[in-house]
């Protein structure tokens, strides 16, 4: 998912695409399983609309006739793309926010101050080693209460990350308890064999196939919103070049 500034050609979008009756071709799109999320003007006759697939978007372009459909990208004479803005006011930003939405509704582990300006989502391991990296890179901005991370619990890597997940989740100071672990040497975090209580266990069954549902298969995975609200995932550790843009200036 990637964010753009809003250009002039937003003035057309109408987001009661959904309201209209919509024309036989684009019907024909929604019935192969496209979700129309709204129109907007476009260039040479043609009328756009915006859809989702498979959590990607996608521009549908009416022809004046009405019979016909083109999909895909739409360039000018100086070779801007004039598809870029309206799918990100119409799929991606409604599509993030519903996104977000679901994460603030899973149980998490928050690892900051509450007023950070910066939040980020991250899907972690008790046993990953590169979440644990990741933990003593993000402690700058950690520390000068910059950035909120919210860690979602899952369990994949061992036999036994579910069983530390659930002992971190059931702790009585669930934030303190993941701290110490983080802050512990990595040979005192020995096997854990700890029961996983029913309710807790169904919570990381959740968050896991919310995961799966983002394409995601792999801890660390960050997701935070960009300066245009747009959903951004980061897949593994950030490196030097894409640190800044995950976390913001430090």
């Amino acid at each position: 998912m990637r964010g753009s500034l809003l250009t002039p050609m937003l003035l057309g979008l109408s987001m009661a695409a959904q309201a209209e009756e919509l024309p036989a071709p684009i019907k024909a799109m929604e019935a192969k399983g496209l979700r129309i999320m709204g129109s907007f003007d476009a260039p040479a006759g043609l009328k756009g609309y915006a859809a989702e697939y498979q959590k990607q978007g996608l521009a549908l372009y009416l022809t004046a006739d009405g019979q016909h459909v083109l999909t895909g990208q739409l360039l000018d004479a100086n070779g801007k793309d004039m598809t870029r803005a309206p799918l990100e006011q119409l799929v991606y930003k409604p599509m993030s926010a519903e996104t977000w939405q679901d994460l603030q509704n899973t149980r998490w582990i928050q690892d900051g101050r509450t007023d950070a300006p910066r939040v980020l989502y991250m899907f972690t391991d008790a046993n990953c080693p590169y979440c644990h990296q990741f933990w003593e890179m993000s402690r700058p901005w950690v520390a000068s209460g910059k950035v909120q991370i919210r860690h979602i619990l899952v369990g994949i890597i061992r036999a036994d990350s579910k069983n530390k997940a659930a002992t971190l989740l059931s702790a009585k100071d669930p934030v303190t308890a993941l701290k110490d672990y983080e802050d512990s040497p990595s040979s005192q975090r020995a096997k854990s064999d700890a029961e996983v209580p029913a309710a807790i266990g169904k919570q990381l069954d959740a968050n896991l196939a919310l995961m799966s549902s983002l394409g995601l298969n792999a801890t660390p995975s960050i997701l935070y919103l960009d300066d245009n609200q747009i959903l951004q995932a980061q897949r593994g550790v950030p490196g030097e070049l894409t640190i800044d843009s995950v976390m913001g200036p430090q």
